[in-house]
Protein backbone atom coordinates (compact mmCIF):
# COMPACT_ATOMS: atom_id res chain seq x y z
CA UNK A 1 0.00 0.00 0.00
CA UNK A 2 1.54 3.40 -0.59
CA UNK A 3 2.33 5.68 1.75
CA UNK A 4 0.26 8.56 3.03
CA UNK A 5 0.69 11.88 3.77
CA UNK A 6 -1.00 15.05 5.18
CA UNK A 7 0.02 19.04 3.79
CA UNK A 8 -2.22 21.47 3.45
CA UNK A 9 -0.58 22.27 -0.33
CA UNK A 10 -2.77 19.25 -1.12
CA UNK A 11 -5.95 21.51 -0.83
CA UNK A 12 -4.93 23.57 -4.15
CA UNK A 13 -2.79 21.47 -6.07
CA UNK A 14 -3.79 19.83 -9.49
CA UNK A 15 -2.29 16.94 -11.75
CA UNK A 16 1.24 18.08 -12.61
CA UNK A 17 1.90 20.48 -9.87
CA UNK A 18 4.49 19.67 -7.78
CA UNK A 19 4.46 19.21 -3.99
CA UNK A 20 7.38 19.23 -1.39
CA UNK A 21 7.38 17.72 2.01
CA UNK A 22 9.80 18.99 4.36
CA UNK A 23 10.28 18.63 8.30
CA UNK A 24 9.05 15.94 10.12
CA UNK A 25 7.17 14.93 7.06
CA UNK A 26 9.69 14.46 4.81
CA UNK A 27 11.82 12.76 8.00
CA UNK A 28 9.23 10.09 7.73
CA UNK A 29 9.35 9.36 4.50
CA UNK A 30 13.12 9.13 3.79
CA UNK A 31 14.40 7.94 6.79
CA UNK A 32 11.71 5.92 8.43
CA UNK A 33 9.79 4.32 5.61
CA UNK A 34 12.74 4.78 2.92
CA UNK A 35 10.66 5.95 0.14
CA UNK A 36 12.60 6.04 -3.14
CA UNK A 37 12.26 8.08 -6.27
CA UNK A 38 9.64 7.07 -8.68
CA UNK A 39 7.41 4.82 -5.98
CA UNK A 40 3.84 5.96 -6.23
CA UNK A 41 2.63 8.01 -2.86
CA UNK A 42 -1.25 9.59 -2.26
CA UNK A 43 -1.53 13.34 -0.36
CA UNK A 44 -4.30 15.11 1.70
CA UNK A 45 -5.28 17.74 2.92
CA UNK A 46 -7.41 16.22 5.65
CA UNK A 47 -10.52 17.65 4.36
CA UNK A 48 -11.05 15.42 1.78
CA UNK A 49 -8.80 16.33 -0.75
CA UNK A 50 -7.21 13.43 -2.37
CA UNK A 51 -4.01 12.87 -4.47
CA UNK A 52 -2.13 10.11 -6.24
CA UNK A 53 1.60 11.51 -7.09
CA UNK A 54 4.79 9.89 -7.54
CA UNK A 55 8.12 10.38 -5.81
CA UNK A 56 10.87 12.43 -7.91
CA UNK A 57 13.33 13.80 -5.53
CA UNK A 58 13.84 12.20 -1.35
CA UNK A 59 16.21 13.13 1.26
CA UNK A 60 15.80 13.42 5.00
CA UNK A 61 15.38 17.28 4.79
CA UNK A 62 13.06 17.16 1.66
CA UNK A 63 10.95 14.98 -0.30
CA UNK A 64 9.45 15.90 -3.92
CA UNK A 65 6.32 14.60 -5.32
CA UNK A 66 4.21 14.80 -9.22
CA UNK A 67 0.66 15.07 -8.42
CA UNK A 68 -0.53 12.82 -11.11
CA UNK A 69 -4.41 12.43 -9.60
CA UNK A 70 -6.90 14.20 -7.97
CA UNK A 71 -10.23 13.24 -5.81
CA UNK A 72 -12.17 14.92 -3.16
CA UNK A 73 -13.94 12.65 -1.44
CA UNK A 74 -17.39 13.88 0.42
CA UNK A 75 -17.19 14.49 4.40
CA UNK A 76 -19.71 11.41 6.18
CA UNK A 77 -23.28 12.06 6.75
CA UNK A 78 -24.89 11.82 9.09
CA UNK A 79 -21.74 12.21 11.14
CA UNK A 80 -19.97 9.77 14.29
CA UNK A 81 -18.88 12.03 16.99
CA UNK A 82 -16.80 9.78 19.80
CA UNK A 83 -17.70 11.30 23.39
CA UNK A 84 -14.64 9.69 25.06
CA UNK A 85 -14.35 10.18 28.97
CA UNK A 86 -11.09 11.39 30.01
CA UNK A 87 -9.43 7.82 31.77
CA UNK A 88 -6.15 7.35 33.54
CA UNK A 89 -2.99 5.50 31.98
CA UNK A 90 -3.15 5.64 28.26
CA UNK A 91 -6.70 4.11 27.94
CA UNK A 92 -8.36 7.39 26.63
CA UNK A 93 -5.61 7.72 24.03
CA UNK A 94 -5.89 4.18 22.90
CA UNK A 95 -9.74 4.43 22.16
CA UNK A 96 -9.33 8.14 20.51
CA UNK A 97 -6.57 6.18 17.89
CA UNK A 98 -9.04 3.32 17.53
CA UNK A 99 -11.74 5.61 16.91
CA UNK A 100 -9.90 7.19 14.12
CA UNK A 101 -8.83 4.20 12.03
CA UNK A 102 -12.24 3.11 12.39
CA UNK A 103 -13.98 5.90 10.90
CA UNK A 104 -15.11 8.60 13.68
CA UNK A 105 -15.73 11.75 12.22
CA UNK A 106 -14.86 13.86 15.32
CA UNK A 107 -14.25 13.15 18.99
CA UNK A 108 -15.30 15.44 21.74
CA UNK A 109 -12.89 14.59 25.36
CA UNK A 110 -15.79 14.51 28.15
CA UNK A 111 -14.77 15.43 31.73
CA UNK A 112 -16.69 13.39 33.44
CA UNK A 113 -17.71 12.68 37.16
CA UNK A 114 -15.99 9.48 37.75
CA UNK A 115 -13.08 10.77 35.70
CA UNK A 116 -9.76 9.94 37.31
CA UNK A 117 -7.67 11.73 34.92
CA UNK A 118 -8.36 15.77 35.20
CA UNK A 119 -7.70 18.00 32.80
CA UNK A 120 -8.38 21.31 34.71
CA UNK A 121 -4.99 22.70 34.68
CA UNK A 122 -3.99 21.17 31.55
CA UNK A 123 -6.40 21.02 29.13
CA UNK A 124 -4.43 22.79 26.12
CA UNK A 125 -1.51 20.39 26.58
CA UNK A 126 -4.89 17.20 26.46
CA UNK A 127 -6.26 18.26 23.62
CA UNK A 128 -3.09 18.67 21.58
CA UNK A 129 -1.64 15.42 22.24
CA UNK A 130 -5.51 14.11 21.25
CA UNK A 131 -5.00 15.96 18.14
CA UNK A 132 -1.54 14.25 17.61
CA UNK A 133 -2.67 10.65 18.05
CA UNK A 134 -6.14 11.59 15.35
CA UNK A 135 -3.65 12.87 12.54
CA UNK A 136 -1.02 10.07 12.75
CA UNK A 137 -3.47 7.03 12.98
CA UNK A 138 -5.99 9.14 10.45
CA UNK A 139 -2.62 8.88 8.10
CA UNK A 140 -1.74 5.17 9.14
CA UNK A 141 -5.33 4.43 8.21
CA UNK A 142 -5.36 6.34 4.92
CA UNK A 143 -8.60 8.73 5.65
CA UNK A 144 -8.83 11.67 3.50
CA UNK A 145 -10.92 13.51 6.23
CA UNK A 146 -8.74 13.87 10.01
CA UNK A 147 -11.73 13.99 12.89
CA UNK A 148 -11.31 17.40 14.64
CA UNK A 149 -10.79 16.50 18.42
CA UNK A 150 -13.36 19.68 19.57
CA UNK A 151 -12.39 21.20 23.49
CA UNK A 152 -13.01 19.58 26.86
CA UNK A 153 -17.18 18.76 27.85
CA UNK A 154 -18.59 18.85 30.82
CA UNK A 155 -22.02 16.77 31.43
CA UNK A 156 -24.14 19.86 31.12
CA UNK A 157 -22.76 20.24 27.40
CA UNK A 158 -23.60 16.32 26.26
CA UNK A 159 -27.41 16.96 27.77
CA UNK A 160 -27.46 20.33 25.51
CA UNK A 161 -26.26 18.29 22.60
CA UNK A 162 -28.98 15.62 23.08
CA UNK A 163 -31.56 18.21 21.63
CA UNK A 164 -29.82 18.76 18.42
CA UNK A 165 -28.24 15.14 17.98
CA UNK A 166 -29.13 11.27 18.32
CA UNK A 167 -27.39 10.45 21.33
CA UNK A 168 -26.60 6.82 21.95
CA UNK A 169 -24.84 6.31 25.80
CA UNK A 170 -23.08 3.26 26.57
CA UNK A 171 -24.42 1.85 29.38
CA UNK A 172 -23.83 -2.13 30.29
CA UNK A 173 -26.96 -2.31 32.46
CA UNK A 174 -29.23 -0.88 29.88
CA UNK A 175 -32.20 -2.61 28.11
CA UNK A 176 -31.66 -1.33 24.40
CA UNK A 177 -28.89 -3.08 22.33
CA UNK A 178 -27.06 -1.37 20.36
CA UNK A 179 -26.98 -3.44 17.42
CA UNK A 180 -31.40 -2.92 17.17
CA UNK A 181 -30.98 0.83 17.81
CA UNK A 182 -28.38 1.25 14.68
CA UNK A 183 -31.21 -1.44 12.59
CA UNK A 184 -33.58 2.03 12.80
CA UNK A 185 -34.17 4.29 10.26
CA UNK A 186 -31.74 7.32 9.82
CA UNK A 187 -33.03 10.68 11.05
CA UNK A 188 -30.08 12.81 9.37
CA UNK A 189 -28.71 13.86 12.83
CA UNK A 190 -25.27 12.91 14.04
CA UNK A 191 -25.04 10.26 16.35
CA UNK A 192 -23.08 10.61 19.12
CA UNK A 193 -21.36 7.56 21.36
CA UNK A 194 -20.82 8.62 25.20
CA UNK A 195 -18.25 6.27 26.70
CA UNK A 196 -17.81 6.47 30.21
CA UNK A 197 -14.74 6.30 32.46
CA UNK A 198 -13.30 3.48 34.42
CA UNK A 199 -15.80 3.92 37.32
CA UNK A 200 -18.58 3.80 34.40
CA UNK A 201 -21.14 7.00 34.51
CA UNK A 202 -22.48 8.59 37.38
CA UNK A 203 -26.64 7.42 37.98
CA UNK A 204 -27.07 11.62 38.17
CA UNK A 205 -25.20 12.00 34.78
CA UNK A 206 -27.10 8.72 33.33
CA UNK A 207 -30.64 10.23 34.41
CA UNK A 208 -29.21 14.15 32.93
CA UNK A 209 -28.95 12.68 30.08
CA UNK A 210 -32.00 10.43 29.63
CA UNK A 211 -34.09 13.15 30.63
CA UNK A 212 -32.86 15.48 27.61
CA UNK A 213 -33.39 12.91 25.12
CA UNK A 214 -30.58 10.41 25.33
CA UNK A 215 -30.75 6.68 24.91
CA UNK A 216 -29.29 4.23 27.31
CA UNK A 217 -27.91 1.48 24.70
CA UNK A 218 -25.73 -1.60 25.89
CA UNK A 219 -22.79 -3.78 23.43
CA UNK A 220 -24.33 -7.21 24.89
CA UNK A 221 -23.38 -9.01 27.81
CA UNK A 222 -20.13 -8.34 28.52
CA UNK A 223 -18.13 -5.44 30.17
CA UNK A 224 -16.01 -3.67 27.85
CA UNK A 225 -13.06 -1.39 28.85
CA UNK A 226 -13.14 2.26 28.24
CA UNK A 227 -10.52 2.30 25.49
CA UNK A 228 -12.41 -0.45 23.94
CA UNK A 229 -16.20 0.26 23.97
CA UNK A 230 -16.44 3.11 21.26
CA UNK A 231 -14.52 1.02 18.79
CA UNK A 232 -16.87 -1.49 19.20
CA UNK A 233 -19.81 0.77 19.08
CA UNK A 234 -17.91 2.29 16.06
CA UNK A 235 -17.82 -1.00 14.36
CA UNK A 236 -21.48 -1.72 14.74
CA UNK A 237 -22.92 1.64 13.58
CA UNK A 238 -20.54 1.20 10.81
CA UNK A 239 -21.63 -2.32 9.57
CA UNK A 240 -25.01 -1.32 10.31
CA UNK A 241 -25.74 1.88 8.07
CA UNK A 242 -23.54 0.96 5.04
CA UNK A 243 -20.34 2.55 5.91
CA UNK A 244 -18.43 -1.02 6.56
Amino acid sequence: MALHFVTDDAAAARPGDDIALTGAEAHHAAAVRRVRVDEAVTLGDGRGVWLEGVVTAATPKQVDVRVTGRTEVPASAPRIVLVQALAKGDRDELAVQAATELGVDAIVPWQAARSVSRWDAKAEKGLARWRTIVREAAKQAHRAWIPPVEGVARTADLVARAGTSQVLVLEPLASDRLSAVAAEPSDGRDVVLVVGPEGGIAPEELAALADAGARLVRLGDTVLRTSTAGAAAISVLSAASGRW
